[in-house]
């Protein structure tokens, strides 16, 4: 009998072990946010949505800055402003609120689009630096379930994403609204109307410190945000790296991952320049760039498919989907993920340029996706004649070719993917006999089923053409070794 008790003692000690340690919470110190631990949803996602959409989207012009461009005199905006809309003392930006009207907005819609496109997790904006927020709060009334559209944009959305099956995030750039409307103060306009304060305000300079009242105000959001709607995600802006911040920061992120514990989810932090949140305590994300080789942290790029503005204009151009694919496989290639922007117009439609480049990309990805999703990178990115862009704001301006590799892995099989389509031999160097990283027993084309010819020599991998390609832009090499 003294057996078994022991023996239940025992096992009830061990549980209870691992149920504290489990359980532990994070506290508000680097320290213990150092003990986070990146979710394998976001590693296995490998791509998701942004949306950059607001009140902005109704002037449709310059970009989503427009709102504090149109304040800065002298600036094309401020004169397109004055010119189109009258003197700022009369007509500002609040007076585009009435106009965002949303009329043709359907979450269903938008959601089934994505997923369609093969994202995995979908980020709307919740607030940008205007001061508008997408969503009910009890924080402001210059939100979109009072006013404009009427409705809670980031409620259906969150409802739309998780109906399908996909993950939802949202992000805020409410700390840049500190300064975001600071050239009104400069000269006669409605930013210094008292009756608007709470909107255009603080509307202080960049190199002043934030005061107190308004780095509780952020937090209060953030956190209203993560009890109201549970994101999965949550993306900051580069400003949050203030050092006037560092308390708030820390104090959101013990806060988020806390919740994300006792709602049994997985929870990512994205932030800029490797600055705000120290590594291993949050997830890395780079603007409109990637990086040059494999970090071994998971980390992310956001760019936009529109090339002038994150949300709607009328003069916008558009990236290719051929551009999407394959800097989508670069970054997995280098252990990221790629959440890729659209920018809605103000009645809620998705422009039928990025709905081309949406549906691009998914119809890519329903071929190639094995090799994309659920990844890790190999022991080498990928070979080839064509610079990989790297750093943040630099756009990959030589396109990639067929002999330009890249390389993922899932288990024992590795996948080379040429970023083009081959019309002559293909030539993979990193798979000779002499580099030793083993004897090739297998090759397929992924989502086809004629034979691929090839040899592995000592100086390298050599696959034939095909006759035919089950997809466009780039192919799908699977390949298995001898044991």
């Amino acid at each position: 009998m003294k057996k078994y008790l022991s023996l239940l003692i025992c096992c009830i000690l061990l549980l209870w072990g691992h149920y504290s340690f489990a359980q532990e919470r994070y506290q508000a110190n680097w320290s213990s946010l150092k003990q986070y631990q990146t979710p394998e949803w976001f590693r296995d996602a490998k791509f998701g949505i942004f949306i950059h959409w607001g009140v902005y989207s109704v002037p449709a012009w310059g970009s989503e800055w427009y709102p504090r461009n149109m304040y800065q005199q002298g600036s094309r905006e401020n004169k397109h402003q004055v010119d189109t809309y009258g003197p700022l003392n009369k007509s500002g930006y609040k007076d585009f609120i009435p106009q965002f009207k949303a009329e043709q907005f359907n979450a269903d819609q938008w959601v089934a689009l994505f997923k369609q496109a093969g994202a995995k997790y979908v980020v709307p904006v919740a607030e940008h630096h205007d001061g508008f927020a997408m969503y009910k709060t009890v924080l402001s009334k210059w939100n979109a379930a009072e006013m404009g559209p009427k409705r809670d944009i980031i409620g259906e959305l969150a409802a739309a994403t998780r109906k399908e099956g996909l993950i939802f995030g949202l992000s805020s750039h409410r700390i840049e609204h500190w300064w975001f409307m600071n050239g009104g103060r400069k000269f006669d306009s409605d930013v210094n109307d008292p009756k608007y304060a709470d909107f255009y305000g603080p509307a202080r300079e960049e190199n002043e410190t934030m005061s107190p009242e308004y780095m509780n105000d952020w937090l209060m959001r953030c956190t209203e945000l993560v009890d109201k709607y549970q994101p999965q995600l949550f993306w900051f802006d580069w400003w949050i790296e203030q050092p006037a911040l560092e308390p708030y920061r820390k104090s959101f992120a013990a806060y988020y991952y806390n919740k994300g514990q006792e709602l049994n989810k997985g929870v990512v932090i994205n932030y800029k320049n490797n600055i705000a949140y120290p590594d291993g305590t949050a997830v890395l994300d780079l603007e409109r760039g990637k990086l040059g080789g494999i970090r071994q942290l998971p980390w992310q790029t956001d760019d936009a498919i529109g090339n002038q503005s994150w949300g709607y204009i009328n003069n916008n151009t558009f990236k290719s989907a051929q551009y999407v694919i394959t800097n989508l496989i670069d970054i997995v290639s280098k252990n990221g993920n790629l959440l890729l922007n659209i920018g809605p117009k103000p009645d809620g439609t998705i422009t039928a340029e990025e709905t081309a480049v949406l549906l691009g990309v998914g119809q890519w990805l329903s071929v190639n996706g094995e090799a994309i999703y659920g990844t890790r990178p190999w022991k080498a990115y990928g070979e080839g004649p064509t610079e990989s862009a790297s750093g943040s704001f630099a756009d990959q301006k030589v396109p990639y070719t067929a002999q330009d590799i890249r390389f993922t892995t899932k288990g024992e099989i590795l996948y080379a993917i040429a970023l083009g389509v081959p019309s002559a031999n293909t030539k993979i160097q990193a798979l000779s006999l002499k580099a030793g990283h083993g004897t090739i027993e297998r090759i397929s084309l992924v989502g086809s089923e004629e034979k691929v010819r090839w040899a592995q020599k000592p100086d390298g991998l050599i696959i034939q053409p095909m006759q035919n390609y089950p997809s466009t832009n780039a192919v799908t090499y699977k390949i298995t070794f001898k044991k």
